[in-house]
């Protein structure tokens, strides 16, 4: 028997992008409200009740709503929105942190999707409070660039515009300036750290692709790892998993001489001396780089991902397998 499923906000940009990921199903019947309707809280609440599963696409207040509408103890929800990512009686929905986290979704009936900054961030910092190698209290800063979509269609429309002189790309603009940005809350949370990060995201005139930048003083960790050694827990830590990928170490040596054909210049990881933002976009996959500099004492934690894919949409098509019992990687890979 096919499974139910409702998007509710399906016009926006994690909305459109989900509906056609279900496309691909044929184990599922998308329930579809009709245009005239969509402001109508009892069709909106009948749908809600007779899906068996509900994605909420929706603004934060509007979220809260429409959750409070599902009243069947059977539908399922995944909210998108930042409303309930700290919530109790929610499940956050990043299944890699652990195997607690993916037992904890797969038995849940109320899953938050994470933000997509926050989704790189948790799995760089994550491992390192798990294993007891940072404290929690480590002053962690953390740069992130990303696409523009990640601000919907508002933004979108001001990128794309023909506008002579376009003053949004001029250059990489960054944002969130009083270090209030709406993810920090969810970062801490569900890393177990004690202590605001410094968190800068950057928005830059590319469609989407994201990367965290988070440096590491080796000697403010409780266990003094160099940099070979944080990639070696990483490794270990994220083994098995379908969509994060461990890359190759990456040193100052490796970086100073392209001619010993290291793994990182031979499998196009690193080009003319830098990274790809955007090399996940159109996947699933987030992809971690261990940098080490051990003469110096410092490591940086790298993390880039499709913000519209392992950031949104793509991550709760995951989270939406593993709740209804599918294969996880099901229409993923």
């Amino acid at each position: 028997m096919k499974k139910k499923v409702f998007v509710d906000g399906s016009s926006g940009t994690t909305g459109l992008e989900i509906n056609e990921r279900l496309a691909k199903y044929d184990n599922i019947e998308v329930l579809k409200i009709d245009h005239e309707k969509r402001r109508d809280i009892n069709e909106r609440k009948r749908l809600l009740n007779e899906a068996d599963l509900v994605f909420l696409c929706l603004p934060d207040g509007a979220a809260k709503e429409s959750a409070s509408l599902v009243l069947n103890p059977e539908t399922k929800v995944i909210d998108a929105s930042t409303a309930h990512r700290t919530a109790q009686g929610w499940t956050y929905g990043l299944p890699e942190l652990s195997p607690a986290h993916r037992e904890a979704i797969k038995n849940s009936s109320r899953v938050s999707n994470p933000g997509c900054h926050a989704t790189a961030f948790a799995l760089s910092i994550y491992p390192l409070i798990h294993h007891k190698v940072m404290p929690a209290d480590y002053p962690v800063s953390c740069q992130s660039i990303t696409g523009y979509s990640g601000g919907g269609k508002a933004l979108i429309e001001k990128y794309e515009s023909d506008i002579e002189d376009n003053p949004y790309k001029k250059a990489p603009r960054p944002y969130s300036l009083g270090l209030n940005h709406k993810h920090l809350k969810e970062m801490m949370a569900h890393c177990g750290l004690t202590r605001c990060p410094v968190f800068l995201p950057v928005v830059s005139d590319f469609y989407k692709g994201l990367a965290t930048f988070i440096p590491i003083h080796t000697r403010l960790l409780d266990k003094k790892l160099n940099g070979k050694e944080l990639h070696g827990l990483f490794s270990e830590h994220y083994n098995g998993q379908n969509f994060v990928r461990i890359m190759p170490y990456i040193d100052k040596d490796a970086l100073q001489d392209e001619k010993i054909n290291s793994a990182v210049y031979r499998e196009g990881i690193i080009f003319d001396g830098g990274l790809d933002i955007t090399a996940c976009s159109g996947t699933n996959m987030a992809e971690i780089f261990i940098i080490g500099n051990d003469d110096e004492g410092v490591s940086m934690i790298i993390t880039r991902l499709d913000n519209l894919g392992k950031g949104a949409s793509g991550a709760a098509i995951q989270n939406m397998n593993l709740m209804l019992g599918y294969d996880e990687t099901l229409n993923l890979i």
